[in-house]
């Protein structure tokens, strides 16, 4: 071969391996790009990465605050739980031995070595403690999650049973017990009502709580009552470890100087549990009484007791309740369904949130309007015949009005109370009294009460609004109006919606602490304290960090809230207050009920001198309705008292309801009598 036949194939060879050094230097340029871009560029998202791949912070449990009476009874608190953990990275290397501790830890808890699988689902839906799983299956979603963090086999078990798996733990190497702080409620369903229970972090909230520091599927909130409407002041602040740890989880130091956890504030209560059990028996045994009586069924009811004077609640019983021990731990799902179906509603907390037709116990707010406003004078004598018509009209000049009959509650009976003055009115409750000073009569009373004058003295006695009592659900009633029946019912307002609004029924609710509060303001002579049930807070080592402070919303006699109207029922811009002399004269006329009037038989024998009024209020819900009671002309009736001890020097006010408890004098009248004489036993008892 000659040396002309080999250039050309040489110039060919060097295009190939200038190409080649081409890629090279491309791929060169590419990876020394990608270095400078993972070095220079990301080097520090990556370094943090890599720290983040072995730092690790831990929750450190904070120590719920205790809830207390106002005579030191615990009524929440903190008590040791038992749980049976595993460790899977501390479990025998030899499979032989891992089953031996699985056979010997399932003989001791009574759970199955196996049971269930480990599919994808069952692992995303697992929550320990709350599963039907195996220990084994229970371990492998732990060992796959965390190897090195304890997976809790079961909860709760007793202390002998955790003894003796201490005492076995070198025959069970990998399990322990963990020591857990849960609730106990000491007073169970006496106080549930008040105190309320505990519940994990709900998903909508979980964010949230994880924000500020807590443990979703570890850390509990409050659910009802105290433990939820003052959930922040009793939960404290959980600490924190930041800690490195190696590719398996291990922990291998402390990076930082550990954070310790505050513990919750404790809250004393202004409930005095003795009476609250007064007040929960004396109920339960007059429905029972009664219902073996009359061959009837009674169900539900509210008693609250109150100072007038300071708004401190002494009783707070809805009945029926629940059990919230049961709940105290986790809670038990069919226990929980078994509640909310319950159509008597134990977790629905009646006295604050039942808002209910108040009857004739709302006659209190029409009484002082009518005195305020002129439109009768106490002396002056309204005509009861037992039946009047009125015509029915839905505006003023309304070309044809239908006449409509109202009678007073005795002519059910044939019977009507004739001449009656202001205090005669009152103590006999007397709804066609009622019917013409709040919507006026012919001649005998030419200009009534009116809707809008009846709201304002309504809502000065604390109706129509929340009144802020420390318990999360409470409803605010409704004091209707025209405009609100416009809107609402998308009717006129008519003469007979004033007529039967004046004697607490149409269209007007009420919520038990509502009536409660009411009556309490004239008793504590025009004052409304807010009602509460917080007497102090305490920090973890007992001291008082907030003192009890009584909290006046108004005083009726001073604070100009009455609203003037002008001759057409127009709102002015001028505002008034109760007259003093008016509140005097309604308390006057509660003492009359009890004297000589609806509940005389009642009290007539009382040693304690009180003052009250009765309701009987009629109803129409979706309970009544379905079992066909709601037949026209005859409702059933609630039974309503509120009263107040002693006459003279007010220092309880308590109110009764009874749902379906047809009229207030027979059944929550005698409740009332009972919960006021064990107030004034144990007062003595305390202070012989």
């Amino acid at each position: 071969m000659n040396r002309q036949s080999l250039e050309p194939k040489n110039e060919i060879n060097h295009g190939r391996l200038l190409i080649v050094y081409i890629l090279v230097g491309l791929v060169f340029l590419f990876y020394l790009a990608r270095l400078f871009t993972l070095q220079i560029v990301q080097g520090e998202d990556y370094q943090t990465r890599a720290v983040d791949n072995r730092t690790r912070e831990i929750s450190l449990t904070t120590t719920r605050g205790q809830i207390y009476d106002r005579n030191g009874t615990v009524l929440a608190r903190n008590e040791a739980s038992y749980n049976v953990v595993v460790t899977p990275a501390n479990l025998p290397g030899d499979e032989g031995a891992i089953q031996e501790v699985y056979r010997r830890l399932s003989e001791l808890i009574d759970i199955p070595v196996n049971n269930g699988d480990t599919a994808e689902e069952t692992v995303r839906n697992f929550t320990p403690c709350q599963t039907d799983l195996g220990i084994s299956q229970i371990v492998f979603i732990g060992d796959s999650l965390a190897p090195f963090d304890p997976v809790r086999i079961k909860c709760n078990v007793d202390e002998t049973t955790a003894r003796i798996i201490q005492e076995q733990s070198s025959d069970l190497p990998g399990v322990s017990v963990e020591i857990e702080a849960v609730r106990e409620y000491p007073t169970g369903e006496t106080t549930a009502e008040v105190v309320g229970f505990l519940g994990p972090i709900p998903a909508i909230e979980q964010d949230y709580w994880e924000n500020l520091g807590f443990v979703s599927n570890r850390d509990k909130v409050g659910y009802a009552g105290i433990e939820n409407y003052l959930n922040d002041v009793l939960i404290g602040k959980n600490g924190s470890r930041v800690v490195e740890v190696d590719n398996s989880g291990q922990i291998l130091r402390d990076l930082e100087a550990p954070i310790e956890p505050v513990a919750g504030n404790s809250i004393t209560l202004t409930i005095d549990t003795r009476l609250q059990a007064a007040a929960k028996a004396s109920l339960v045994n007059w429905m029972e009484r009664k219902s073996l009586q009359l061959g009837k069924p009674y169900t539900s009811g509210v008693v609250i007791a109150m100072d007038p004077r300071t708004g401190e609640i002494l009783a707070l019983v809805s009945y029926p309740s629940y059990e919230n021990n049961r709940m105290a731990r986790l809670i038990p799902a069919y226990y929980y369904n078994q509640l909310n179906q319950d159509p008597h509603k134990p977790l629905f907390n009646q006295a604050i949130s039942a808002e209910q037709p108040p009857g004739s116990v709302f006659k209190m707010a029409a009484a002082i309007g009518i005195l305020n406003e002129g439109v009768v004078t106490p002396d002056q004598l309204i005509n009861d015949p037992g039946l009047i018509s009125i015509e029915e009209k839905y505006f003023e000049n309304d070309p044809n009005p239908r006449t409509r009959d109202y009678v007073c509650w005795i002519y059910k009976s044939g019977g009507s109370h004739g001449d009656l003055d202001f205090l005669g009115g009152l103590s006999q409750s007397c709804d066609v009294y009622f019917y013409k000073v709040g919507g006026g009569y012919k001649d005998e009373v030419p200009e009534g009460l009116n809707i809008w004058r009846l709201g304002e003295y309504a809502r000065a006695l604390g109706y129509g609004q929340v009144l802020g009592i420390e318990l999360p659900g409470e409803q605010d009633g409704l004091i209707p109006d025209p405009n609100w029946k416009r809107i609402t019912v998308g009717e006129n307002w008519s003469t007979g919606d004033t007529y039967i609004s004046t004697i607490g029924q149409g269209y007007v609710l009420a919520t038990p602490l509502q009536v409660l509060v009411s009556v309490a303001t004239l008793a504590n002579d025009g004052k409304l304290m807010r009602p509460t049930l917080v007497k102090e807070i305490l920090d973890s080592e007992g001291n008082v960090i907030k003192p009890f402070e009584p909290d006046m919303l108004w005083d009726i006699t001073r604070d100009p809230l009455i609203h003037v109207y002008d001759e057409n029922f127009f709102q002015t811009d001028e505002v008034k207050v109760v007259e003093p002399w008016v509140v005097d004269l309604a308390k006057e006329g509660m003492r009359e009920v009890v004297v000589s009037g609806t509940a005389k038989s009642i009290f007539e024998d009382a040693e304690i001198q009180s003052a009250g009024k009765t309701g009987t209020a009629e109803y129409c819900d979706d309970i009544a309705r379905p079992l066909g009671k709601c037949i026209s002309g005859s409702w059933p009736a609630h039974a309503w008292y509120v009263g107040y001890a002693p006459y003279d020097n007010p220092e309880i006010a308590v109110v009764a309801f009874i749902y379906d408890g047809d009229e207030g004098a027979i059944l929550a009248a005698p409740v009332v009598r009972q919960v006021m004489e064990a107030y004034f036993e144990l007062k003595t008892s305390v202070n012989p």
